[in-house]
């Protein structure tokens, strides 16, 4: 039993130094899914690059394993001084997030990441100057012409054409012309770029304060057209409500106007009918309701005695 148990003891150990062996001397070695691999024999590649994940071989000694990231990367630009077409200098501030298309073309060319970035510091730049300086300012800075295109400000074309500067492209036309002009350069360090974008776009100091100004007043023109639209429907609406309110007000006053004129037709026919029952009653009513109406504690009269307005009185005495 014992010989039994030193024998496997023995057998696990060898192969254990042996495992050891084949790591120490390079045979084997393992690719992870996040990179890839170009085999070199004293300096000079040998085969295609390896790009799948697990354990590999290769020659001891003589070669060696170069590993490359396989994962998009990133690329963060510093941030440059550059004229538009309308001689506006702005600072422009550009990322962009690239891979490693071709290992092999990639080591033979740049070698490392290091150098890939200062590659692309060139091409990205390059293509983000040619661009820029081919546009006006503001197709870097705006991406629409939303409130140009407007039902309310196309109805009037004048204010619009001077209230906002209508852009050509735009900034996202921009970034895609950035992309396609740097991709074309990019392959030959076997690089992929996957997007280019603008950061931040920062006005130099001679030109900050003219441009905000120029904002603002672009701001308050597309505002006071809003106002100004506003001001007139405010006053179509009072409009209409005098009218309706005339209109109600007339109505009114016809119907008012109507039933007066019903009631004083009937007051007048009452009074015809007392009048016609007993003139001499209705006509002593009548006179001393003029006395009530004419006549108070601080009033004085002069009258003859043969005056209608003291007959009722002369009969007192």
């Amino acid at each position: 039993m014992k010989g039994t148990l030193r024998r496997i003891s023995g057998v696990l150990v060898i192969v254990a130094v042996l495992i050891i062996l084949v790591f120490a001397t390079g045979i084997l070695f393992v690719v992870d899914e996040t990179k890839q691999v170009v085999i070199t024999q004293f300096g000079r590649p040998v085969g295609e690059p390896i790009t799948s994940s697990g354990l590999h071989v290769k020659k001891p000694l003589i070669q060696q394993a170069n590993y490359f990231e396989k994962r998009v990367m990133e690329w963060d630009g510093d941030p440059n001084q550059i004229p538009t077409r309308d001689k506006k200098y702005i600072w422009v501030d550009t990322y962009a997030r690239w891979r490693i298309d071709s290992p092999l073309n990639f080591m033979q060319s740049v070698g490392s990441e290091i150098s890939a970035h200062a590659r692309l510091d060139d091409i990205i730049n390059s293509a983000t100057r040619d661009a820029i300086a081919s546009h006006l300012l503001v197709d870097a800075i705006r991406d629409t012409n939303r409130i140009l295109d407007s039902t309310e400000i196309e109805a009037d074309v004048s204010l619009a054409e001077e209230a906002l500067e209508r852009i050509e492209v735009g900034r996202s036309s921009l970034e895609s012309l950035i992309l396609t002009k740097a991709r074309k350069l990019a392959p030959q360090y076997g690089i992929e770029l996957v997007d280019v974008r603008i950061k931040r776009v920062n006005y130099v100091k001679e030109v900050r304060d003219k441009v905000y100004d120029r904002m603002v007043a672009e701001r308050k023109r597309a505002a006071e057209k809003y106002r100004s639209e506003g001001q007139g429907k405010s006053a179509e609406i009072e409009g209409q409500l005098s009218k309706e309110l005339k209109l109600i007000t007339s109505e009114a006053y016809r119907l008012a106007q109507g039933l007066k004129g019903k009631a004083d037709a009937e007051a007048i026919n009452i009074y015809a009918q007392a009048y016609s029952q007993n003139p001499d009653f209705y006509s002593f009513v009548k006179t001393l309701e003029t006395y009530q109406k004419t006549i108070d504690e601080n009033s004085t009269i002069i009258l003859t005695t043969d005056a209608e307005y003291y007959k009722y009185l002369k009969q007192l005495e």
